[in-house]
């Protein structure tokens, strides 16, 4: 279920290069570096992970003192989580976002580090410092697709997304990577997200825009339910084009931009679902009918991490009676009278019972598709949600089982 990498032209402000760290036994890339305009805005939502990780704590201090000013460097590195890593883990990324201040003459805290990988394994920084004037050199303004690669741990295939918005009528350019593939979950997936655009907008709007738009698209898919100690998604805004100033998010100049900027998001994260660990099966489950908004994302959401329901996607099973199970076990008001299931437009149950209009073998036929579609009405008000997510086979298990030996 692959996604084609999307033609990604430069931002600017934003430079980019990528370079072997050494993190991985085999011969890959496993650092990005990106450097940024002077005056770009930085916005950041980050796990809410119990354990976190050294490069988010690093994030968020930073964000903090600078309050999303003048964001100058973006160091990422696949292969170690540096998570669970105690002082000296804080320490290592401490190291490089001195580095790199002290490379590209600015302030330590306008420096952003991510990581992924192995949980538990202390980062070796001089790694990471040591390419430092490699990458310094091969620094370039179209790169975008390389920087995806450089990211993935057990992705399948890069992802990124792209659009072009209008500002007061000025033409801006938004474009982003992400990696993640397994330990996926809504309040921020197991991944890492950076986007970048060339509007001009003040950090506490672009700040509001993260935050308002992560809801709706990273915190609506799911692969497996696990949550990670590293989620990252920063948002650059380098102010390199020629749009004007925005220090609202709610400024009406900034339609097209939110569309636009949401949809990006909704891509990436699109993506992750598309290759979950073992995916085979693209799964949308739409939730109407319940108390509030909120009430409609946990019966989704219940119904999409149920290891029951995901391998009976897996084994193109429309069993319909698990997909009740999951909305029972939610914990949430329904009228089991007024329950509905539908596998695309075909009604398995409705009013609390197995529907009249039942056939087996369209649901079977049904169920041989690559893209799926759930819809669950609870009848109880007019709360509704959407969760994305994959079915749970046999090679998600192997990929899992094998991931350290």
């Amino acid at each position: 279920m692959a996604v084609p990498f999307p033609r990604i032209p430069p931002i600017d402000g934003v430079e980019i290069a990528t370079g072997r760290a050494g993190f991985y036994k085999h011969e890959r890339e496993d650092l990005l570096v990106m450097r940024f305009a002077e005056g770009t805005s930085v916005a950041g939502v980050f796990t809410r992970h119990g354990v976190g990780s050294a490069p988010v704590d690093w994030c968020r201090r930073a964000l903090a003192q600078s309050q999303g000013e003048d964001a100058r460097a973006l160091v990422v590195n696949a292969g170690c989580a540096n998570a669970f890593t105690g002082k000296p883990g804080a320490d290592a990324a401490r190291r490089v976002a001195s580095a790199v201040a002290k490379r590209f003459d600015c302030r330590q805290r306008d420096v952003m580090l991510a990581s992924t990988g192995v949980i538990g394994v202390l980062l070796d920084d001089a790694k990471i410092t040591q390419r430092l004037p490699e990458a310094e050199a091969a620094l370039s303004a179209d790169a975008w697709a390389g920087a995806a690669r450089a990211i993935m741990t057990t992705d399948t295939f890069p992802k990124g997304a792209f659009a072009e918005a209008e500002i007061d009528g000025k033409t801006v350019r938004i474009a982003g990577i992400c990696k993640g593939s397994g330990m996926i979950a809504p309040d921020m997936a197991t991944m890492l997200a950076f986007v970048a655009t060339d509007a001009d907008i003040a950090p506490k709007a672009l700040q509001n825009l993260a935050s308002l738009y992560t809801r709706s698209t990273f915190n609506c898919v799911t692969v497996d339910g696990d949550r990670s100690t590293n989620d990252t998604l920063l948002l650059f805004a380098t102010g390199q084009s020629e749009a004007p100033r925005i220090s609202r998010a709610g400024d009406r100049r900034l339609a097209d931009f939110r569309e636009k900027l949401e949809a990006v998001l909704l891509d990436l994260a699109l993506q992750l679902v598309r290759d979950g660990e073992g995916a085979t099966k693209f799964v949308r489950i739409n939730v109407s009918g319940a108390e509030s908004p909120a009430s409609a994302r946990k019966i989704a959401r219940t119904i999409a991490e149920s290891p029951l329901v995901k391998t009976a996607f897996a084994g193109e099973d429309a069993n319909w009676g698990r997909i009740v199970m999951a909305v029972g076990r939610a914990d949430e008001p329904i009228d089991r009278t007024r329950l509905k299931v539908q596998f695309g437009p075909l009604v398995a149950a409705q009013d609390g019972l197995i529907s009249p209009t039942y056939d087996e073998a369209k649901m079977s036929a049904y169920m041989k598709k690559d893209e799926l579609e759930v819809s669950v009405d609870v009848g109880v008000g007019r709360g509704s949600a959407s969760i994305w997510t994959c079915d749970l086979t046999k090679q998600y298990v192997a990929i899992n089982g094998d991931y350290r030996s």
